[in-house]
This record gives structure tokens, sequence and C-alpha cells, in this order.
């Protein structure tokens, strides 16, 4: 993830294997929230949520499900709505994620994540909750990582291919709650074939994802990059009043570096 500090926790696993050495029962997760999230691009640090899938298991039932299309105020590359199938116009009037976290991390409550690499998800949401002041820690289960460990080496672990692996159909590709449901699903297979064997593979682990709280950017810096985008004749594909001063910052660097400095008069 660009350098940043992203890795889940293994000393929970650890603990559940010295367990399982001495006769202690473990417990496999039944209850969690299956997630997935599309995204303008892989980063976290520049790249936005544009939809939120979560699904609420509770003793292996589907309790609840949440989705919502989010505006990451920027335009959409080709590249993403040919994977996806999102759109600018589906976009248009969606909600901003700022209205939308808090009721989302209610949904949430104390129950782990479940995804397939489920850090990725959380690192956005995690970078989201910290901007707004709110705190969200969280166990997760990671369904690639129990793929790796189960599935034969020559088989891909793609989603789509692990279900496909162990007979599930695929409810809709690349779209997030699709893709919830679908690691939810994958998930109760593996247990049930792999958990009597390695329990401990299981076992939920802290999601652990290092994040600062972004600073607004200034009215200058403002200022200054219109002043620079009008100069230049650039059309900037996302909207300045909703970036940071680091995402700002980084704009105008790079503006700089390909066309040089300029004064104002």
């Amino acid at each position: 993830m660009s350098g940043e500090n992203v890795t889940l926790d293994a000393k929970n696993k650890k603990a559940a294997a010295a367990d399982q050495a001495v006769g202690k029962q473990i417990q496999i997760p039944n209850s969690y929230i299956a997630l997935d999230l599309e995204t303008t691009g892989l980063n976290p640090k520049q790249d936005k949520i544009i939809e939120i899938g979560a699904v609420r298991v509770e003793d292996g039932q589907e309790t609840g499900r949440f989705h919502t299309m989010l505006d990451p105020h920027r335009d959409l590359e080709a590249r993403i709505t040919e994977l996806t199938g999102i759109s600018g116009d589906m976009l248009e009037n969606a909600p901003d994620l700022v209205d939308i976290l808090p009721e989302f991390l209610d949904f949430c409550g104390e129950l782990p994540l479940l995804g397939h690499r489920i850090i990725f998800d959380f690192s956005f949401l995690k970078r989201a909750a910290v901007n707004q002041g709110l705190t969200f820690e969280k166990n997760g289960i990671d369904t690639l990582t129990l793929c790796r460990r189960f599935m034969p080496p020559e088989e891909s672990k793609r989603l789509g291919a692990a279900c496909a692996f162990y007979g599930l159909t695929q409810e809709s590709a690349h779209r997030a709650l699709g893709d919830a449901l679908d690691a939810h699903r994958l998930y109760q297979k593996l247990a049930e074939h792999h958990a009597n064997q390695a329990p401990e593979a299981f076992v939920d682990a802290p999601l652990l994802y290092k994040v600062k709280r972004e600073q607004p950017a200034s009215k200058k810096q403002k200022e200054d990059l219109r002043y620079l985008l009008k100069y230049h004749k650039i059309d900037l594909p996302v909207q300045i009043d909703y970036l940071s001063r680091n995402e700002i910052s980084r704009i105008t660097d790079k503006i700089i570096s390909k066309y040089g400095r300029i004064s104002r008069k």
C-alpha cells in the first residue's frame, strides 16, 4: 500500500496455535461484518471510496446489509468504470463519506471485519475515520490469506476464482455488496472444509494501519493552485475544495515540476 505501514497482526493466531497444542478448544469466528469497497484506485493516501457494501453475519446467518454509493469529488478514470461498471453519472447525487461514515461504523458495531484482502478495505476506512476524529479499531479475517493456505498453489486466489474452486456462483463481480456476499459465502465454505484440521487459521486478528489525521488545505493553497491551473490551462479532474493540504501540495509540486515556477503580478 504505497509504503505505508499496513500489517495483519499474527499474535492472536500464534496464541491460538499454542492453545490448540495444550488441548484448549478454539472458537471459529462465525459472527462478523463481510465488507468490500470499490475505490478510485489502490492508494488510500490519494484515492477515494466510491461504494461500500457490507453484510452483518451473526452465528453464521445474515442479519443486515449496508450499501451506499459515495461521491469522490473527482472524475472517474475509464479503467475504474470498465472494471466496476460504476460511472460518474451514478455518483452524481451520491452522499459524501463524511456524512455516511458514522452510520456505517454503528452498523459494524464490535464485530470483526471479513473480506478478501481485508486490510485494503480497512486502510481506506481507517484513514477516513481518523480524518473525522472517529475511532475505528478492528480485528479482521482475511479470506485471501485462507485461500493461500488451503487452495492448491497453481490455483488463482482471486475472489471469483476462489468461489469457483469451492463450487460457489459469484454474485456481482467488482461491485461492493456482491463481493461482500461472496467473501461471506467463501469463508463459510473454507470453514466447512478446513476449520476442523486447522482451526487456528480462522482466528481473527487485529488489523493495523498507521495513519495521521490530514490537515485541511489553506485558502492560500487553493488560490495558488487555481492560479496555476488557469495560467497553464489545466483541467483538473478533482474538486479543489475537497482536497487536503497534502493533496494540494502534491498536485502543485507536480505542476511546477512540469511547467516551472511562475511569478504572480
